[in-house]
């Protein structure tokens, strides 16, 4: 393993021992479980089709981005090569977007070592990532606690966490990515699983709201 990569989330009985920890740390945490219940896993399988996804997901629907999934997988552009040999008229007729076609293409001629990923410290998966055209560091946060399962990797940047934040810690406005990225320190070794319970939590209350 890379220098400073301890152990990954693999397991429902890791996260659930980050949740024992976090839960010892903050009694606003500890109520936050209470009500958000047993943490998912959320794992997910690492590689460029991942990042794909993540990619043809960004500012659509679900709906419109499973529909044009769907449409890559059944075309069998699911991997890099194939991406490349179908260049923008194959990916335009899957329905990519023209700015979406230069990030397929971006990621599929970047050539990362995914296998090589797993075993690299956080900071270097993060800037890998981020230097290829299409992917910010959310996607990339994203990408590494949960494809790569890194224990102590947060996504401040996401609007669910900071809402989720915001009720937890009875804040009165929203912190924003630098505030919550601060904040998010204090739950290191963990922080990928704090980001469980907050995405968990974000979608208790927004369902006792009534709201989707």
């Amino acid at each position: 393993m890379g220098k400073g990569l301890v152990r990954i989330i693999e397991t429902e009985r890791d996260v659930a021992e980050g949740a024992a920890w976090l839960e010892a740390q903050d009694p606003a945490l500890a109520r936050a479980l209470e009500i958000a219940g047993p943490l998912p896993l959320r794992r997910r399988p690492d590689g460029f089709a991942a990042l794909l996804n993540a990619i043809i997901g960004q500012q659509v629907s679900t709906a419109s981005a499973n529909a044009i999934w769907l449409r890559l997988e059944q075309g069998g552009l699911t991997q890099p090569s194939a991406v490349m040999a179908a260049g923008e008229q194959g990916l335009r007729a899957a329905g990519l977007s023209r700015q979406k076609i230069a990030y397929a293409l971006a990621l599929a001629e970047a050539g990362i070592d995914y296998h090589a990923l797993r075993h690299a410290p956080d900071t270097e998966v993060i800037a890998t990532l981020t230097a290829i055209k299409g992917i910010g560091v959310w996607t990339a946060e994203i990408y590494a606690m949960f494809a790569l399962g890194r224990p102590d990797v947060f996504a401040p940047g996401d609007l669910a966490l900071q809402e989720a934040a915001r009720v937890i810690f009875d804040l009165q406005d929203r912190p924003k990515e630098k505030e919550l990225r601060a904040m998010a320190e204090e739950w290191s070794p963990w922080r990928a699983v704090a980001a469980r319970l907050f995405f968990t939590y974000y979608r208790v209350i927004k369902g006792r709201e009534g709201v989707g």
